[in-house]
């Protein structure tokens, strides 16, 4: 799309001669003889710069450049003076002129000075338009999940994440509680500042300690340079401590410190520094019982417990299983290029009632290694018992409620149909030599109806889709 340029200057020469040198590239340019015009212009149309003289009839440039600064901050501004008017040209720049050219001006120097505002003028545009990106990826609104329990997660997002307080994330590993995380930072007041991560399980002590409150040269063996750590780099903003129950006491105890007075020490240092973060925490743990063994500090589990999030894991959430898996489907098939659309019956079936240890993440994967094994439009429930390494009712274990019960016969029955119909399918083709049309026959189906059967279970002649001729040559 062509950048938008107006031009206001009441010199017909200067005019012509900014048009002449910005003719080879390729801009939309307008332009006016004096302030007012430059005004009704900059209210009908969207420009990218102005181009403006400081000296005009009707309305000066400083008071042009004044005017839309207020009303269009986002649009960069390049005045154009005469040599005895530098010093107002510099108050310009004061009020938001991105630079200004004295005259008479060299045509190198009008188009690197545009060329430059228009490429900061790109810059920031790319980040505002990152900066929404990132703030609808994690809007609460659009994680995935409608069920009772989500609900709750969402009404608890929603109160704590305009203040300043510490939460706390729970649940099974798997569950999104960096997802959680980083929604309750992206609707905070924090928004705009450093969003930073610390996995605490993958870390060493001495590791974990230096890449939180980092450390000094010399410090020790192979620290070569002062280091900034993590704490420094989300002042203002964010930090989010994944899997807190894995850091050892001694790191507990400088943690704690930190929280208490707000401050702390990089290794090697003696001088105590300062930031303003907003602490959240994550967990698989059982803190408590941590506490009661002497492995996790009592003092700093009640400093990061004020605002507890409880992250229900996928198998008491199953309402959300359809949503998640279609979620996942237009995610994979989009990155991989393929036209899959649906699940078969069968194949939701499953879904729905596999107990999903590894959670949401393990879903992820599921959905992710079917796309890329389906050979058509639909994810069937052969391709996804392949995957999970499972026959369809295992895993689900014995009932212990009614419910459990109720639920686990309805998949055993699905099963048994399931199994039927593709045996009869099986068993006709192999009667009948492997025609459709004979099979179909044979058995007192319609043609069309025997090849939804054989299309729902993926049954294929000799490599073909069974919209191929029948004996397949």
């Amino acid at each position: 799309m062509k950048k938008q340029i107006l031009i206001a200057d009441d010199e017909e020469i200067v005019v012509r001669s900014c048009l002449r040198i910005l003719s080879a590239k390729e801009f939309d340019i307008d332009t006016v003889s004096n302030g007012l015009e430059a005004i009704e212009k900059v209210a009908e149309k969207e420009y990218d710069l102005l181009i403006l003289d400081i000296m005009m009839p009707k309305m000066s440039g400083m008071e042009v450049l004044q005017r839309v600064k207020e009303t269009h901050p986002d649009i960069d501004v390049i005045m154009i003076t005469g040599l005895n008017q530098i010093e107002t040209a510099v108050e310009a720049m004061k009020l938001g002129a991105f630079d200004y050219l004295p005259k008479p001006f060299d045509p190198e120097e009008l188009e690197m000075v545009v060329e430059r505002a228009l490429e900061r003028r790109q810059l920031l545009q790319e980040n505002v338009n990152l900066k929404r990106e990132v703030s609808a990826r994690y809007s609460f609104e659009n994680i995935i999940g409608s069920s009772p329990p989500m609900q709750n997660v969402y009404r608890l997002i929603a109160r704590c994440a305009p203040t300043n307080s510490t939460v706390m994330l729970r649940g099974e590993s798997g569950t999104g509680k960096e997802l959680i995380a980083r929604a309750i930072h992206f609707n905070s007041l924090r928004k705009d500042k450093p969003f930073i991560t610390v996995d605490c399980a993958s870390l060493s002590e001495n590791l974990l300690e230096s890449e939180l409150f980092g450390h000094v040269k010399g410090s020790f063996t192979g620290a070569v340079a002062n280091k900034k750590g993590l704490l420094e780099e989300a002042d203002g903003g964010t930090l989010f401590l994944d899997e807190i129950g894995n850091i050892s006491l001694s790191t507990q105890a400088k943690l704690l410190r930190f929280i208490q007075e707000k401050e702390f020490k990089a290794v090697g240092d003696t001088k105590p520094r300062m930031v303003n973060i907003r602490l959240i925490t994550a967990t698989n743990k059982d803190l408590e019982g941590m506490v009661g063994e002497e492995t996790f500090r009592d003092d700093l589990y009640y400093r990061i417990n004020i605002f507890p999030i409880e992250i229900p894991p996928l198998r008491e959430r199953r309402d959300d299983i359809p949503a998640l898996s279609f979620h996942f489907l237009k995610q994979f098939s989009k990155e991989i290029d393929r036209k899959v659309t649906e699940f078969s019956g069968g194949a939701m079936n499953l879904l729905m009632n596999h107990d999903w240890p590894g959670n949401v993440r393990e879903l992820e994967n599921v959905i992710h290694r079917a796309v890329i094994l389906t050979s058509d439009s639909i994810i069937r429930q052969a391709h996804l018992v392949n995957i999970l390494d499972m026959q369809p009712l295992s895993g689900m274990g014995v009932p212990r409620t009614n419910e459990e019960l109720k639920r686990i016969k309805k998949v055993a029955r699905q099963k048994s149909v399931e199994d039927i119909e593709k045996l009869f399918v099986l068993s006709a083709l192999k009667r009948n030599q492997w025609s459709v049309t004979e099979s179909a026959e044979d058995t007192g189906m319609q043609r069309s109806n025997f090849q939804a059967l054989m299309k729902k279970y993926d049954i294929r002649i000799r490599g073909k889709s069974t919209g191929d001729s029948d004996n397949g040559s």
